[in-house]
């Protein structure tokens, strides 16, 4: 079942343009490459360490790991960064071919959904979220 996910209003949010990155954005887009770069290279035990831990303990069935969760979702390469939105604790990292929710935790930040695409008029639809 899919929760639609709600961005913050537009008015809250602080957009960054990529190009000299804000450092704001910077964590929040390294963490979304490395949970992409994982999931690219089959290393879906880490791309599973990459997300929240909500998010973690939701994705897979009974019975089932996150790992496999992940492979059988089978989300594809996200891509480039196209844009990434810092706003507090949360971030929103778009890439070419996926947008990915972020929170910052005390050790660093972490997906909390992943695999989103926008619908129109509403909130976002997400594979994997908390």
């Amino acid at each position: 079942m899919r929760i639609p996910l709600v961005a913050p209003a537009s008015g809250v949010m602080l957009a960054l343009a990529l190009t000299g990155c804000a450092p704001d954005a910077a964590a929040p887009v390294q963490a979304a490459e490395r949970f992409h770069a994982a999931l690219a290279a089959h290393q879906d035990d880490a791309a599973c360490a990459l997300l929240a831990p909500k998010t973690a303990d939701r994705l897979p069935d009974r019975g089932q790991t996150c790992a496999e969760a992940l492979r059988e979702l089978g989300l594809g390469p996200g891509g480039a960064v196209t844009d990434a939105r810092v706003w507090g604790d949360n971030a929103q990292v778009r890439l070419a071919a996926d947008t990915l929710f972020l929170h910052r935790y005390g050790d660093g930040w972490r997906v909390r959904a992943a695999g989103c695409e926008p619908v129109r008029d509403l909130p976002y639809d997400c594979e994997v979220e908390d």
